[in-house]
Order: C-alpha cells, then structure tokens, then sequence
C-alpha cells in the first residue's frame, strides 16, 4: 500500500501520518540494523542509494529512525523488567521455602527445648509427644544411621539410592541438620544465593540455594562434570551405570581430590550417584559413599590416597517459569580429619571452607556460563569464555600435580642435601603431563625431558591471606627473580656454575596485562610481561622480555573460609591455547574463620606497607587494636624444566630460590602484619633478629663497651626511646649476618635512604655489594681484628647503593653485637657524614 500523503501528493506534510509499505519498511529495517543513528548527510545518502524510499522526505526519515529506536528501547526495557519479575518470583519462592524450613526448624528447636527443661527439672516424661516430629524431620538421628550390609545386586542399590534421596530432600528442604548463615554472606537477589553451613553434625556440611539461568538439564550436565569446575577435584571415573524403572540412573563412581597443602594427603570416594526425576518434575542428583554392599563391586584402598566419606549430599534442580532452574544444593562429607596434622585439622573441620571449595563454587560456575550464554559479546570471559576457562583449569590442575607428586604421574622424590624444609620431585615422562616436547617462539627451544617441583609449606601468623597476595601480585620484585623464572620456561641448559646461585634481585619490572575474569570478580586470569630478562652474558640465551599467564583467586579479604591462588606460567608471545604449561606460585589457607578485622580498602602501596619515615605507616591506623591471631598455612611449589644430566644442578638451584622466596615472604608478611606496628612511628621487627627494641639495645651497649662512649644521648632511656632515637640517628647505621656470605639484617632510616633500599628489600643486599674492590680488600684485612677486638674504625672511601649509586662517607665504624648471653649475634656499621657522589 502507497503512503498516504495530503491532496494526494507525493510530498509530505508536517503533522500527517505516513503510511509505509512493506518494501519500504524492510529497506528501512535493513538499514536501521546497519546504521541504527544515521546523520543527515547519511540519510540523504540512503535516499539516493535506495530508490523505493525516494518520495519519503529525509526529515521523515529521521523521524522513522527515532521512533524506531525509541521502540528498541521500550522493548529491550519490557524484557529486562520481564526477566527481573521472573527473577523475583523465583526469588520470593526460594525465599518463601526457606522461612517455612525455618519456621520448621524454629518449632523442632522449641519442642527440643521444652524437652531439656523438663529434663532438667527432674520431670519424668510419660510419653514422648510426637506431634512436632510429624511436622519435621528429627535432626540427627538420620545423619549417620547404621545400616545392614545391603547386596549390590540392581534391586539392593536402587535401595540404596532411594534412601539416599530421601535423606538428601530432608536436608535440602527440611530440618535434618541444623543450619545456620554462611558468615559474611548477605542474601538477596543480587547476591550468589542463600548458603548456609551446618552447626553441630556429623562431619562438614553447606548448602545452597539459588536461580540460575539455563535449563535444568543443562544444569545437572554441569554439575555432574565435577573435574571442570571442582579445582580440587583430580579425577571422577564411571565404573558402572544401571538405568532404573522410574527412567533414572545409578552410578558407581571413583572420586580423587587433590590435598591442598604439601602437609597432608590427597582424599578419595567410592559413591553411588543416584539421578531421577522427581513427581513435580524437579531434577535430582544424590550422592553418598558405598561402604556396606555385598558381592559388589569395591574400590580398595589407593596407595597416598585416605578413604573420605561423602555422607548423603546432591542437587535439587526445578525448572523456574519463563525459564531458568531453581536449585538447592547440598554438600555433606568426612574429610577423615585425624589423617591430617593436628595444625591442618581446622581446615577439614570448616564446614565454611566446604562452603567456598564445593558449594559455592558450583554456582558461581553455574552463575558465569549462564551470563556468557546470555551475553556472548561481553568483554573478559566472554570473548572465548571455555578457552579461557580451560586456561585457568589447566593452571590449576597443573600447579595442583606438581604439588602432589602422584607417583602414577611419573613424579619421584630425589635426595635431601640434610634440611628438609624443601622436598624436590622429578618427573622423567613430562610429555605424558604437558607436551614439552613442543617448541617455544622466544628463540630457544624447549628441548628438556624432565621436569623438576621444589615445593616447601610454612605456617605464617596473622597476616590476613587476601592481603598477603595482593601484595606478592603487585609487588613481584620483592620476591621474584627474573632470570630463574625464565629458565623454568624452557630447557636449562646454561652451566653448573650459573646454577650454583640464585640471582634474586635481577628483577626488571612488570606490566600486568588483564585477560578476563569472573563475573563477581572473585578469580583474575592475567598476562604478566616481565621486562629487563637476562642482564648478564650467559643469559645471552634467554628473551630482554618474557611472559607469564597467571591466575589470581581469593583477593576478598571479606570471604570466609577461602583460599588465596598466585599461580602462573611461563608462555611465549604467540601463545596457543594448547601451548605447554609449567605452573608454579603459592596457595595461602586461612585456619582461623574468625572475620578478620582489617579494612578492605587497606592500601598495598609498597612505600606506606614497609617503609618507615616521618609520615609514619598509614596502613598502622587501619587495624583494629583488637585484631585476634590469623593463622594460615602457605604453600609454595616452583616447576623448572630440565635435561637428565643437569637435574641435581636444577636441583640445587630450585632449593635455593625457593628458600629466598620463603625468606622474602616471611619478611613480607611480618611488614604486612598488624600485631607488629608499632605504636610508635610504625616501627617492625626485621625478621631473623630479636625484637626491634632488645636489638637496638644490644647495638648500643656493644658500641660503649667496644668504643667507651655512647652511641646515643638518650641511651638511658626506655628501649623504644633507644630504638626511636637509633632509628633517627643522622649517620648510617646498619647490622649484618654473620653467615660466610654476611646479609643486611637491619638498617635505620639513614642507612636504608643509604643504600636506596627498603626493610624488605634490605635482606636480599650482601655486605660484599655496598664495597668496591678497595673496600672489599679493607673489609678482609679488619674482619679479623673485628671478631678478635671487638670493633674496627675504618677510613672513609666509596660505597655503592643498592641501585649502584656510589655513595662517599667521611668514615666508618664496624663492632661486634653481643646478646645477652654475650656471644655474637650480628656486625654493626655506622657510616658517618656519608652523601651520594
């Protein structure tokens, strides 16, 4: 039909209405979906390039454009209020059920306690009235009941099955375990969903509800691949599968899980996984472990594995209205905490972590497929959400082999050097674990057939994990070394001398690239560019620049029972997907689920964290005065690549980088650690001395009992006067080690402004470094009048910062520091009227 136009013109008149035909409408479609914004010169354009819209005005094509857009927008609106209504619903259901759980078990408690008060008073109860147990479900007697050895023929474990569905419902919907809120979780529709923990039952238990968008068979195919979402997870195998007449299955399954921690051993399952369709037609999976069936089939005791038991657990999956599922999930288990370390023990005890590993982790996977579904074009996991997925499962998976050393793997343990705080493992079949046989784009090649793991654990103390790990990712070069790094990702196939030492503080810089992350930002995969590699002439081999794809998890220092990951790889800059991966980085376990007091907003900035000076540490007034002990155990594993004949000088270089890591990260965290400022100016222990205060007094009465004179005026003073004074005194004073290579152990603010260096930092410069080869001859000459006399007065000459800055001092004095035992515990210098030339 032609538009109608006024007096029967082609024209237009302002005010009437057009009418378009179908031809014209879907041009106009066409090119709204090209151009939904055009400008008056491309409207102009489409006039003359479209010859059906040539009788239309442009004013009147612009008028088209905005109502067409205006449509979009009401409809793009309709649909969002749409799809939150139905939220909403869904919501107010969830939510609704659970006040009815809640008002059950309110009735079950008070019926309880009337009960005990009764009891108590010496009342003989009759009869027990059993009308509030016709309402709920009696709370304990049904988590650990005995049961006869049941025969595994089909009938006996379709028995089995249909009990455990039933015990499943009543802990997911009833009052079967007493349930209380996940700590720090606010429920609401933005939220994850309704998770809770168990208080005082058999073993750990959590349990969730929530909405998720996708259909409930989508949601149960999920689910059902744990190995994909459950990190901890190393292996689940179907041995057998027995359909049933009610059109479910019956599954046999074998279930590894990895230890998280180099002090205790890995777990395993042997479970009947039970999925049916319910009569309101809500999916159930339901699993519990088989331990009393006769003339079945058995799973026997795996060697490095303890038997755990997973007691009835699953997922109640409803379809919602307008889409998406409603699912309630349970997770029950005994972790067998007696075959852990009794420090360990907390962590196989926390329902809280349950919560975090299994139960919340299944619908934040849940969560992050359902939004890349919906929203294909997002940014971060979006762009190729299961590559980048897959990415962080590999990191994972790879950091957690190398932390277990399953023998079956073709990991062995190699020999001690005496000390066995670093255990070394060697695997000679790393093509069965990661392909290195694949070459890499840097320019050298990859040709190494063996991979080495230095892994080591330590208990670290009150240094909450989130903020222990932001700043081991921030602060790299602290801790990190560079060239090492490098030759991890690639055979080492420099000589024995080059390996001898490691080379920390050869880091150059890094630029932190993100890559994509979560939906709740709870887990970061990044690319680390890693500038300034290889300084030296043997390095001649290695890249000026390198790359690491690290995965980043446990930032929130809010989420109880969660762990903090640093974990990444050496890659090269054409990186594929498939490209071999050597994971190493550091695992930090809270152990105490108290909420930790500090801020979130706690900054990280290297220079108010562990610097000590006028403005004092800012962070100091961020801690409660009443923070209570954070403990945690750290894990770190490293993976170097390597040729059968360098392994023990792979070896010898692995031990000794992974003790500098250990060393660094204790000072870092005893900087970062809030029980450990100072009331006054901030001031810190360094690590490996005494106290601050006991130190700064040993200095001086070693200096006026070698010297005859004081070091300060105020000496008589109270120790933190003395370490206040000391620390604020004009010349450069500084103490070192005594070990055959001598370390700085502590400086005062002169001597760290010095030596251009920090208190962290400090520990990592050899008193070797600071002389020139005059002053390193001077040093030899005196050291042993030092150690006989007591003290040296040296003359003054050049020495170098740490930035390699000569620094020119007018005279220097060296003496023993003797404890109060009066032997030896460090060397003291002092620098006097010193300047940088």
């Amino acid at each position: 039909m032609a538009m109608s136009c006024k007096d029967g013109k082609g024209g237009l008149d302002n005010g009437k209405y057009v009418r378009y035909t179908p031809e014209q409408v879907e041009a106009l479609e066409r090119l709204y979906h090209e151009c939904p914004k055009p400008s008056s010169i491309r409207r102009q354009q489409l006039i003359r390039e479209c010859p059906i819209l040539s009788n239309i005005e442009p004013k009147q094509i612009k008028v088209w454009f905005q109502n067409r857009r205006c449509r979009e927008k009401q409809r793009k609106e309709a649909s969002r209020l749409q799809a939150v209504n139905r939220k909403l619903t869904a919501m107010n259901k969830l939510l609704m059920e659970e006040n009815d759980r809640l008002q059950k078990q309110v009735s079950h408690l008070v019926y309880e306690n009337g009960y005990f008060r009764q009891h108590t008073q010496g009342t003989t109860l009759a009869t027990k009235d059993t009308s509030c147990e016709s309402v709920v479900t009696s709370g304990q007697h049904h988590l650990t009941p005995q049961h006869p050895p049941r025969d595994a023929s089909p009938a006996g474990l379709l028995s089995i099955a249909e009990e455990t569905l039933a015990e499943f419902l009543s802990k997911a919907t009833g009052t079967a375990v007493e349930w209380v809120q996940m700590p720090g979780m606010k429920p609401g529709p933005d939220s994850i969903g309704i998770v809770a923990i168990s208080h005082g039952c058999t073993g750990v238990a959590a349990r969730a509800c929530g909405l998720v968008g996708l259909e409930p068979t989508r949601v149960a195919e999920i689910l059902k691949d744990l190995p994909s979402w459950l990190r901890d997870c190393r292996a689940v195998d179907v041995l057998n599968v027995l359909p049933t007449a009610n059109g479910g299955t019956i599954e046999l399954l074998y279930m590894q899980l990895y230890a998280p921690t180099t002090l205790a051993p890995a777990c395993d399952f042997w479970l009947l996984r039970y999925t049916s369709v319910l009569e309101d037609g809500s999916l159930v999976i339901c699993v519990r472990s088989l331990k009393n069936t006769q003339n079945g089939p058995t799973m026997p005791p795996v060697q490095h594995f303890v038997r755990a038991e997973m007691l009835p657990s699953g997922y109640l999956i409803r379809p919602c209205e307008g889409g998406g599922s409603i699912i309630h999930i349970v997770d029950h288990m005994d972790l067998e905490p007696c075959s852990v370390p009794e420090v360990l023990r907390p962590l196989y005890e926390s329902s809280a972590v349950l919560a975090q590993k299994m139960t919340m982790a299944a619908l934040r996977q849940l969560r992050q497929i359902a939004h890349e579904v919906s929203q294909s074009n997002v940014t971060g996991w979006g762009r190729r959400p299961a590559a980048l997925r897959a990415l962080s499962q590999r990191l994972s998976r790879g950091f957690n082999d190398a932390l277990n050393g399953f023998t079956d793997e073709g990991w062995s343990m190699m020999g001690n050097d005496g000390m066995d705080d670093v255990t070394i493992l060697i695997n000679s079949s790393p093509d069965k674990l990661m392909g290195l046989n694949l070459s890499f784009a840097n320019g050298f090649p990859a040709v190494s057939n063996s991979v080495l793991c230095a892994k080591a654990s330590m208990l670290l103390q009150n240094v909450p994990p989130a903020i222990l790990l932001r700043f081991l990712r921030e602060h790299r070069s602290e801790w990190a070394d560079n060239n090492i790094d490098a030759y991890s990702a690639a055979a080492v196939k420099v000589g024995p001398c080059s390996l001898a030492g490691s080379r920390v503080g050869s880091f150059g810089g890094q630029v932190i690239l993100p890559l994509a992350h979560t939906i709740e930002h709870e887990e970061f995969l990044e690319v680390i560019k890693l500038e300034g590699v290889g300084h030296s002439p043997e390095d001649a081999m290695m890249p000026r620049e390198m790359f690491l794809l690290q995965l980043c998890s446990g930032m929130d220092e809010n989420a109880v029972g969660s762990c903090a990951e640093l974990i990444f790889a050496p890659i090269d800059a054409s990186f594929a997907d498939d490209a071999p991966l050597l994971p190493s980085g550091f695992r930090i376990i809270p152990l105490d689920y108290g909420k930790e007091a500090s801020s979130p907003n706690r900054t990280l900035d290297l220079a108010s964290a562990l610097e000590i000076g006028p403005t004092g540490n800012k962070a100091s007034s961020e801690f409660s005065a009443n923070t209570g002990c954070v403990r945690s155990v750290m894990t770190i594993a490293f993976e170097f690549a390597c040729e059968s004949h360098m392994q023990e000088h792979v070896a010898s270089m692995a031990r000794q980088y992974v003790r500098s890591i250990i060393s660094s990260v204790q000072r870092v965290a005893l900087a970062l650690s809030p029980s450990h400022l100072s009331s006054h100016a901030g001031l810190r222990s360094p690590l490996g001395t005494p106290e601050a205060q006991t130190l700064a007094r040993w200095i001086c009465n070693s200096y006026r009992c070698y010297l005859g004179v004081e070091l300060l005026k105020s000496s008589n003073e109270g120790g933190e006067s003395i370490l206040k004074s000391l620390w604020h005194h004009s010349d450069a004073i500084m103490c070192c080690s005594l070990k055959a290579l001598p370390v700085f152990t502590f400086a005062n603010q002169a001597g760290l402004d010095m030596l251009e260096t920090t208190l962290v930092a400090l520990q990592d410069i050899t008193l070797e470094k600071i002389f020139d080869d005059h002053g390193r001859k001077t040093l030899c000459s005196e050291f042993p009048q030092i150690m006989q006399q007591g003290f040296a007065c040296l003359q003054g000459g050049i020495c170098l910062s740490s930035m390699g800055r000569p620094v020119s001092y007018e005279r220097a004095v060296a003496w023993k520091v003797l404890n109060e035992e009066e032997t030896a515990h460090c060397m003291c210098f002092l620098f006097v009227n010193w300047s940088f030339v």
